[in-house]
């Protein structure tokens, strides 16, 4: 069962936002599918219908997400939540390592694996958004700018 999200509510999570994915930073218009409203903690979960519990999340991290609040971390073999774009900052879990992203921490390690962000498709849309000068991702006024340090991308949030 999915409750209705208010224009509002909706309206509010695109602007915090900046009209990206909380999870990949693609922007919504980099994306052929958009980006949707997602609960955070689904409501399989109890999670509630709040702008605590949204995100902006692209189709295909929205996808793969699906109802799951977490996955085993190989590197610690335990279970570990998912980031929360509400809770937790973005470049303390990931980097950009060129084109790909990379895990910083287990809650990164689970993100990248069950969201699958280096999936082939994946990758190749950021090449191609930044041969068009569209990736790193532009910061959000709210945010600090993308800082390249060598051959890596991290986006300070």
């Amino acid at each position: 069962m999915t409750s209705y999200v208010s224009a509002e509510f909706r309206r509010l999570v695109l602007e915090r936002s900046g009209n990206r994915c909380e999870y990949c930073l693609i922007h919504s218009d980099d994306t052929i599918f958009g980006c949707q409203v997602d609960h955070i903690i689904s409501e399989n979960h109890f999670g509630v219908t709040n702008t605590d519990n949204l995100a902006m999340a692209c189709a295909f991290c929205n996808r793969f997400k699906g109802t799951d609040i977490g996955s085993i971390a190989v590197s610690t073999r335990e279970f570990t939540r998912f980031f929360n774009p509400r809770t937790d900052r973005w470049n303390e879990h990931f980097r950009f390592d060129q084109f790909q992203i990379a895990s910083l921490t287990p809650i990164g390690e689970v993100m990248l694996a069950i969201l699958q962000f280096n999936q082939v498709d994946r990758v190749l849309e950021r090449q191609v958004l930044h041969l068009d000068g569209r990736f790193p991702p532009k910061p959000h006024p709210k945010t600090a700018k993308p800082i390249h340090n060598g051959r890596r991308w991290a986006l300070s949030v």
